[in-house]
């Protein structure tokens, strides 16, 4: 299920970024008195309450005709597309500026529903003066303080109300859902349209054709799939072009609806810092990776040369060691077949459950293996272990004290769970708790 989006708009120097920098829990955006210090957009994950969702921090929306202020009114513009709720901040001190009523027309046509938040109201007294803001038309106003922290309940509990009812499930349990995340210009595009056999989708040479996520139904061998492909990923300072309308966020809700999520690699153009990047989203996420070295048809054809590429990949990308590399030619079809097969096995790794008395069975063996260590002259007991959720695989291992479960010693239960049971293609995660 994708999460809900909240974008923060408003004219430069409200305090946008620091109210995004209190729901997210830590400094992500750089906070400055000069207006126009946040230029792009910034995503991150927020929660109030039970609710998660995304918010975007957009640069402050100025009018004129100089270059900056035109990307920053573009990347403003494509965070209100994207958004499903806005919060329009405006500045209690300065009370309604021009600027104020021109973002606010901008907002009427969006058609979103916009929640106004007067920051900077620090003091009860300060709370008299904000019902001119009534005249913004977009009903009650809720006086914060980004700096005190005051009055983001209030907010969020009318943030939330707008949500919109999002589908518990798009499609039914049996079917697998996969998405093709990467770089721009990796061969997503011919990638999915060499699985289905088809031109479905635009595949060009140049960077950035695919603009928007699009899904394709695909049944093969019995096993229906839903195929997410979404638009390249750059880095921030590379998508200002309002034509484009590129966003990070397209892919972010695609892996959300994902069950495996296939990170593509350049064998031409080799391993680049922004492929980590890219393959960490998933991570997080929690879903099941498989990484796809695509243009393999480009490489020189010798013994030692996956293997020596498959060390490289397996050097960068560490944090996914659990992911199967499945080298192929989206152009010439060489080892496609091979793909398929490693998605369902992936998926089926990411919801596999294995039963307690044979996870605990597990769990004692490697104690006697490796007994636990202790800490300042206290030792790591172990009583037992269940899984208790899926999509990833989650164990809870309750312990006489949390504390003692050191970091190599959780990897190394992992380790033991993965020689036991498999989960190739999925992260898995492991929480010590007290036992009660």
């Amino acid at each position: 299920m994708r999460k809900s989006v909240v974008a923060i708009v408003g004219r430069p120097n409200v305090g946008k970024s620091t109210i995004f920098n209190r729901l997210v829990g830590e400094r992500i955006s750089i906070v400055e008195d000069t207006p126009g210090v946040t230029r792009d957009r910034i995503y991150s994950q927020a929660e109030w309450l039970t609710t998660n969702f995304n918010i975007i921090d957009t640069g402050g929306i100025e009018l004129g005709d100089e270059p900056l202020l035109v990307q920053m009114r573009a990347q403003a513009q494509i965070a209100i597309d994207e958004a499903d709720v806005i919060v329009f901040m405006v500045n209690g001190r300065d009370g309604i500026t021009g600027a104020d009523e021109e973002v606010a027309k901008l907002l009427f046509k969006s058609n979103k529903p916009v929640v106004l938040a007067v920051n900077k109201v620090d003091n009860p007294e300060m709370r008299e003066n904000i019902y001119e803001f009534y005249s913004l038309g977009f009903g009650e106003p809720f006086p914060i303080s980004g700096t005190h922290g005051l009055g983001l309940g209030d907010l969020l509990d009318e943030v939330v109300n707008h949500f919109p009812e999002l589908d518990q499930q798009e499609v039914d349990d049996e079917t697998i859902r996969f998405s093709l995340i990467g770089r721009p210009n990796v061969g997503k595009s011919s990638l999915v349209n060499s699985i289905l056999g088809q031109d479905r989708v635009i595949a060009s040479d140049i960077p950035g054709t695919t603009r928007d996520a699009i899904d394709t139904p695909l049944k093969r061998d019995d096993q229906d799939f839903v195929i997410i492909d979404t638009a390249g990923m750059r880095k921030r300072g590379k998508v200002y072009e309002s034509t484009e309308r590129y966003s990070i966020m397209r892919a972010l809700k695609a892996i959300e609806r994902s069950d495996v999520v296939l990170t593509l690699i350049d064998a031409e153009t080799g391993i680049q810092e922004q492929d980590k990047k890219i393959a960490g989203y998933a991570h997080e996420a929690g879903k099941a990776v498989i990484i796809v070295v695509n243009k393999w048809d480009t490489m020189k054809i010798e013994e030692k040369t996956m293997k020596e590429f498959e060390d490289k990949v397996r050097d960068q990308f560490r944090f996914l060691d659990y992911a199967p590399i499945v080298f192929l030619s989206a152009k010439t079809k060489k080892r496609i077949q091979t793909l398929l097969p490693k998605v369902v096995e992936a998926s089926e790794n990411h919801a596999r459950r294995v039963q307690t008395n044979v996870l605990n069975e597990v769990i004692m063996d490697a104690l006697a293996m490796n007994p636990t260590p202790s800490i300042k002259g206290q030792k790591l007991k172990i009583f037992y272990a269940a899984q208790v959720s899926v999509k990833p695989p989650t164990f809870v291992v309750f312990v006489n004290e949390p504390e003692l479960m050191h970091f190599t010693y959780e990897r190394f239960l992992e380790n033991r769970i993965r020689e036991a049971f498999g989960f190739e293609g999925t992260p898995i995660k492991i929480y010590a708790r007290r036992r009660t």
